[in-house]
């Protein structure tokens, strides 16, 4: 009777060890298919910025609740960003608070890091006011687990900075 105990808890032992090794090794392929799925979408400059919390240079800093993005493609970017902090010159039109703004004239440079992470600047480069707002520069830095902070930097506002993911862009709107 003691041997068959002694064979069913080995038979028992090497049934876990089995799962564990499986449960690790699919984590580890789900995680590199995750990452290459993140860089397919950033080289091909087709994702989304989905912010999810809010550091502004003065005051307090929030999560988001309500769906905030930076949306990149090859020929448009459109942000729908909000702002807290301080501007040195109010909006045309008071409902026209946030970083919004859609062009297809824009400067887009990529740096890869050592850790395959990358540093992306956007400088929008259409002038029109009603458009383009007072956005100088956004500097996008994405890790490959697809977390990332984006960093706004304009000519009548404080500095303001983000962090979210990347996404997949809906192709549908």
């Amino acid at each position: 009777m003691k041997i068959l105990n002694k064979i069913a808890t080995l038979f028992l032992m090497s049934l876990i060890s089995i799962s564990l090794v499986h449960a690790q090794t699919s984590r580890k392929d789900k995680k590199a298919a995750h990452a290459a799925e993140i860089k397919s979408m950033v080289e091909a400059q087709d994702y989304v910025f989905d912010a999810n919390y809010v550091t502004p240079m003065r005051g307090i800093s929030r999560s988001l609740n309500s769906p905030y993005d930076l949306v990149i493609s090859k020929d448009t970017i459109t942000a729908f960003l909000p702002y807290f902090g301080q501007a040195y010159q109010a909006p045309y039109n008071p409902t026209d608070g946030g970083i919004k703004f859609t062009t297809t004239k824009f400067s887009y440079n990529s740096k890869v890091g050592k850790k395959g992470d990358w540093t992306i600047t956007i400088k929008p480069t259409d002038r029109s006011i009603s458009n383009w707002r007072d956005v100088q520069t956004m500097t996008l830095s994405i890790s490959t687990d697809g977390y990332a902070s984006l960093q706004v930097i304009s000519t009548n506002r404080d500095p303001i900075s983000f962090n979210g993911t990347i996404e997949k862009r809906d192709h549908k709107k």
